[in-house]
């Protein structure tokens, strides 16, 4: 598990200033990219090295309560389910210790070295994508 923590900016609120809620998404989108960042296999790297990168294919979010300007949000990303060429990561957001939403999003280990094509997630990446992992980085 990698944990993301933030904090939640004005122009993340909407006119009631609760969050408004395209930016849990948003913030999936990050917390993926840090995970990959911790695991050893930044965004950059698998890009420039490899010309791979891990399109969105799926993503959902369930609200629990809301969230406001100023919030401290840690946010708990871990890869919960692998299949050859795709895999799927949890997220969970938490204020205070208490779970405020949770979601996942599903993404292919893609190739853009022609024409973008999923290809097999490598074994060193899948050992080091596998639950138990602690990790902490802030953003």
């Amino acid at each position: 598990m990698v944990e993301y923590s933030f904090k939640v900016r004005w122009g993340d609120t909407d006119a009631a200033g609760i969050v408004f809620y395209p930016n849990f998404y948003k913030w999936m989108d990050e917390a993926t990219h840090e995970f990959l960042a911790a695991i050893g296999f930044s965004t950059t790297f698998l890009l420039t090295e490899h010309q791979t990168a891990t399109p969105l294919l799926e993503a959902n979010c369930q609200f629990k309560s809301p969230l406001f300007f100023e919030d401290e949000v840690i946010l708990q990303s871990e890869v919960v389910e692998m299949k050859q060429k795709v895999f799927k990561i949890s997220h969970k957001f938490f204020k205070d210790e208490k779970l405020v939403a949770e979601g996942y999003g599903v993404r292919a280990w893609t190739s853009f070295k022609e024409n973008p094509k999923a290809y097999p997630i490598p074994d060193q990446v899948r050992e080091k994508m596998m639950p138990g992992n602690a990790e902490t980085v802030e953003g």
